[in-house]
């Protein structure tokens, strides 16, 4: 799987190789700072290579210089939520290298690609993914993927070539995750059934483990790449 995004960013490669190691993201909505590096810990310890704080989250920013500081060697982290070209460079300046949005503002995109960031956006049609693109964008959200079916990822796949990484995030279960690998996910956000307000660090310890072994069971090479 190559990444779209090919302005020569580290940021961009570092992205695809995370993906390509386990294509699932960790999204820690609403964590605090004094929990952060705990949960952060567990997920990362069962496979996932990358994390986001949306920004809407309780002093996100600390959060996301925490990680960077702890984890940056070992994950990509990044920002959900960003809504802003000033906001990329919040999350520039707190450590992140990624951005991740809710929507396909091109403004937004292009100010992740200048400072040399990956960015994910958020897209509910072909028409705003072809235009993230061209923006600079690396992956696309799907989202939300609760309004958008496997059968429509599938359609999808007929004009988004297999080497661009799309991600359905919302709602996602693992339970869900075969119907939509089987129409073309390369990978997915998980949000609120990874981590909540309240969940120990134990807690989303088994949650990530569950949903490695879910996508694991989609893709039979996936355990190979994880032993390489």
């Amino acid at each position: 799987m190559k990444i779209y995004q090919t302005h020569g960013d580290a940021a961009a490669a570092r992205l695809g190789k995370a993906l390509r190691a386990c294509p699932l993201v960790a999204i820690l909505r609403w964590i605090t700072p004094p929990e952060v590096e705990d949960v952060a810990a567990a997920v990362v310890e069962e496979g996932f290579g990358i994390l986001e704080v949306p920004l809407n989250s309780p002093d996100a920013l600390v959060s996301i210089e925490r990680l960077a500081r702890r984890f940056g060697e070992q994950a990509v982290i990044g920002a959900g939520t960003v809504i802003s070209p000033a906001a990329v460079l919040q999350v520039r300046d707190s450590g992140g290298t990624m951005i991740v949005m809710p929507h396909a503002d091109v403004g937004v995109i292009r100010a992740a690609r200048d400072q040399g960031m990956s960015c994910i956006p958020g897209v509910a049609t072909p028409t705003e993914g072809f235009a993230a693109l061209n923006a600079g964008a690396t992956a696309l959200k799907v989202f939300p993927a609760e309004a958008i079916s496997p059968s429509v990822l599938k359609a999808w796949r007929a004009v988004f070539s297999k080497d661009i990484p799309l991600l359905p995030t919302g709602g996602v279960t693992e339970e869900s995750m075969a119907a939509w690998r089987a129409a073309g996910a390369t990978g997915f956000g998980i949000g609120g059934n990874l981590y909540r307000p309240g969940r120990s660090a134990s807690e989303v310890r088994e949650a990530a483990r569950s949903f490695v072994s879910a996508w694991s069971a989609t893709s039979p090479a996936f355990g190979t790449l994880r032993s390489l």
